[in-house]
């Protein structure tokens, strides 16, 4: 009996010894698998640190690019209405050359072998652009419009036969056709103030409604402003009228073909600089 207690005692220890030594064996495993996992998620989170690092490096570059590409954007804007000051004095800028060379072709290659000057080209060019917009072929008139550009301020000059008839500040129906286009390019310019010369010859006048020459060319004057006003829709606010009697003549009054040239309506176009390069635009 006593020997089979202890055969049952020695089996019941060993048995222990064994479970305690998997047990064992299966702490140590567990132990290292919770290490290895927190290895893991260390290397994770240093992972996701570095890639954090990474894309707001690679933000911080994306940005720089953008403004890089706004600032060679807002470079190349500013140089082409970055105004130049030349050598004869000319301020234009890159833009405004551009369409100053491409109007230029158009330009008879006789009239452009006289500009000797940057300033030369410009006037050229707004003269071209001009005379194409106030073309009176279909008047055949064309005699009697000049078109002259001085300093940036265009002056177009209109024979009165053109505009009354003789003796009269009222402006007659056959000239609507010029008044509608010198409108027109009024009318294009935002900016743009347009001054109304009224000139006559040296022959004295004296009516009832008419007290001199003084007196004629400033009827005169405001007779074509009331019209650009009125019938073809020029802001009143540009318009400025001026008579200047006789006192400014072409030429001697000393022939009738001669004071026939001295009454005139003189309109000047004078824009600020940057309208002024407008005008240069070939269509």
């Amino acid at each position: 009996m006593k020997k089979i207690s202890i055969l049952l005692v020695a089996t019941i220890v060993l048995s222990s010894c064994v479970s305690k030594k998997k047990y064992m064996a299966l702490e140590q495993e567990n132990g290292e698998i919770k290490s290895q996992l927190t290895k893991t998620q260390v290397e994770k989170e240093d992972l996701e640190n570095k890639f954090a690092v990474i894309q707001e490096r690679v933000d911080r570059y994306n940005k720089k690019i953008n403004t890089l590409n706004e600032d060679v954007e807002g470079l190349k804007i500013e140089n082409d209405i970055k105004l130049d000051v030349n050598a004869d004095g000319t301020v234009m800028s890159n833009e405004s050359k551009r369409k100053m060379l491409a109007t230029l072709e158009n330009v008879d290659a006789a009239k452009l072998a006289e500009a000797k000057t940057l300033k030369d080209s410009m006037n050229l060019a707004v003269q071209y652009n001009l005379e194409k917009s106030l073309d009176t072929t279909e008047l055949n008139e064309d005699e009697d419009i000049a078109v002259n550009i001085n300093e940036t301020v265009v002056m177009i000059s209109i024979s009165d036969k053109m505009l009354f008839n003789s003796g009269s500040y009222r402006v007659s129906s056959k000239a609507n056709t010029i008044l509608q286009k010198l409108a027109d390019v009024i009318n294009s310019e935002e900016s743009i103030d347009v001054m109304v010369e009224g000139h006559t010859d040296s022959r004295s006048i004296n009516t009832e409604k008419i007290k001199d020459n003084w007196d004629l060319s400033v009827l005169r004057a405001t007779s074509v402003v009331r019209k650009l006003q009125h019938k073809y829709n020029v802001n009143p606010e540009k318009l400025i009228a001026s008579g200047r009697s006789s006192y400014q003549p072409l030429v001697e009054n000393n022939t009738r073909e001669n004071r026939s040239k001295n009454r005139r309506t003189r309109i000047i176009l004078m824009p600020n600089i940057d309208k002024f390069f407008a005008l240069m635009e070939a269509n």
